[in-house]
C-alpha cells in the first residue's frame, strides 16, 4: 500500500493561478506521452507516486492522450484507485476535449454535444465524479464561442468540473472566451499555451492578455519535445523522438544551426549549475508570469532531474541577454 512522503510539500514552490484561490505546483506532470499500454503499468504508477512525493500535485491529461486515445486517463484511473484514493483532495486533475477522439461529426472540436459527452467518458475512464480543471483544447472556427464556453460553464454547474480553461487560443480568442465565461459566472481560470525558449509566441500578446485579465497559465512543451535537453547536443541519437516516426518532432528540425544553439545554451546552463533541461524549465518559469510548466517523464530519474530545476528559477540580466542572443528572437 502506497503511503505518500510526509515532507512532500517542503520544497516545491506553489503559485496562485490568476486571481483564483487555486495554487499549482511550479512543475506539473503531463501524461501526454508515456502513459499507454506500451509502457509497464508499474513504471507508470511509480512515476505518479514519485511525482506526488516531490510535491507535484497536478496531473494534466486530455481525452486523446495515450496512445491509443483514452489510455492515459485509464492508466491514471488505475493509479488513483490503487495508490491515490486517500489523497484525491490533495490532487489537481485536469483533462481536455477538442481534438479527434471518436469517428463521425460529434467526435472533435467545440460543440456542446462533443465537449460534455467527452467529459463524461473521461470521468468514467478515471473513475472520478469530477475533474478539477476542464479545458477546451482548441478553438473551433465553426462553432460559436457562446456554445463552447456555455458547455464549459455547464460542466461546472453540473458539478463535473471545479474550474475551466482553454488551450491553444490566440490572445483575441482568449479575451472573448473570458468575456463570455465571465458573463455566465464561471471565470476563465487558466490558459495552456505552447511555450519554450524555442517557441516564444506567447510573448506576442498572449502573456500580456493573461496578465491584464488575471488568468493563470501553464506551459506545455517547455522542453520542445526533448530538443532542450542534452539528447541532441551531438545531433540525432538512435532511439530519440527525432529518429522515430513521431509526428511531433522530425529529423529535419535538428539542423546544424539548431545544434549549435543548443550547445551554446548548454554552456550557460552549466555555468548556472544546471542541465540544459533544468535551465529551460527555469526560463519558462522566470519572473512568475507563468503559473506552472508541464513536464513529461519516462522514468522516476527523469522526473527527479526535472524537479531539481525549481531550486534555481532566477536569472540575471546578463544570462537573459545571452539566451536571447543565442536563440535570435
Amino acid at each position: 500500500m502506497y503511503t505518500a512522503h510526509t515532507d512532500r510539500y517542503a520544497d516545491m514552490p506553489y503559485r496562485r493561478t490568476g486571481r483564483s484561490g487555486l495554487k499549482l505546483p511550479a512543475l506539473s506532470l503531463g501524461l501526454w506521452h508515456n502513459f499507454g499500454p506500451d509502457r509497464p503499468a508499474e513504471t507508470q504508477r511509480a512515476i505518479l507516486r514519485r511525482a506526488f512525493d516531490l510535491g507535484v500535485t497536478h496531473f494534466d491529461l486530455a481525452n486523446n492522450y495515450g496512445p491509443p486515445p483514452g489510455a492515459a486517463e485509464s492508466a491514471l484511473g488505475d493509479a488513483l484507485k490503487a495508490d491515490f484514493a486517500p489523497y484525491r483532495d490533495e490532487l489537481v486533475i485536469s483533462t481536455k476535449a477538442g481534438y479527434l477522439m471518436w469517428p463521425g461529426p460529434y467526435g472533435e472540436w467545440g460543440s456542446r454535444k462533443y465537449l460534455l459527452s467527452s467529459l463524461d467518458q473521461s470521468l468514467a475512464r478515471m473513475g472520478l465524479d469530477h475533474v478539477d480543471i476542464f479545458y477546451s483544447h482548441r478553438p473551433d472556427p465553426e462553432t460559436p464561442f457562446e456554445e463552447t464556453m456555455g458547455a464549459l460553464h455547464s460542466a461546472v454547474q453540473q458539478g463535473k468540473a471545479l474550474y475551466v480553461g482553454v488551450s491553444n487560443y490566440s490572445p483575441e480568442e482568449t479575451r472573448e472566451a473570458a468575456r463570455i465565461l465571465g458573463e455566465l459566472g464561471t471565470p476563465l481560470l487558466i490558459h495552456q499555451p505552447r511555450y519554450s525558449m524555442l517557441d516564444r509566441r506567447p510573448e506576442d500578446g498572449l502573456l500580456d492578455t493573461l496578465d491584464e485579465l488575471q488568468i493563470g497559465s501553464i506551459a506545455y512543451s517547455p522542453l520542445e519535445q526533448g530538443l532542450l535537453t542534452s539528447r541532441y547536443l551531438d545531433g540525432i541519437p538512435e532511439g530519440s523522438r527525432a529518429a522515430s516516426d513521431s509526428p511531433f518532432l522530425s529529423a529535419d528540425t535538428v539542423t546544424e544551426d539548431l545544434v549549435e544553439q543548443l550547445r551554446a545554451l548548454a554552456e550557460i546552463a552549466e555555468a548556472r549549475g544546471q542541465s540544459l533541461a533544468q535551465m529551460a524549465l527555469a526560463w519558462v518559469l522566470r519572473g512568475g508570469r507563468v503559473t506552472s510548466a508541464l513536464i513529461g517523464a519516462s522514468s522516476t530519474q527523469q522526473l527527479e532531474d526535472s524537479v531539481t530545476a525549481t531550486r534555481a528559477l532566477d536569472f540575471d540580466q546578463e544570462e537573459l541577454a545571452r539566451i536571447d542572443a543565442i536563440i535570435k528572437r
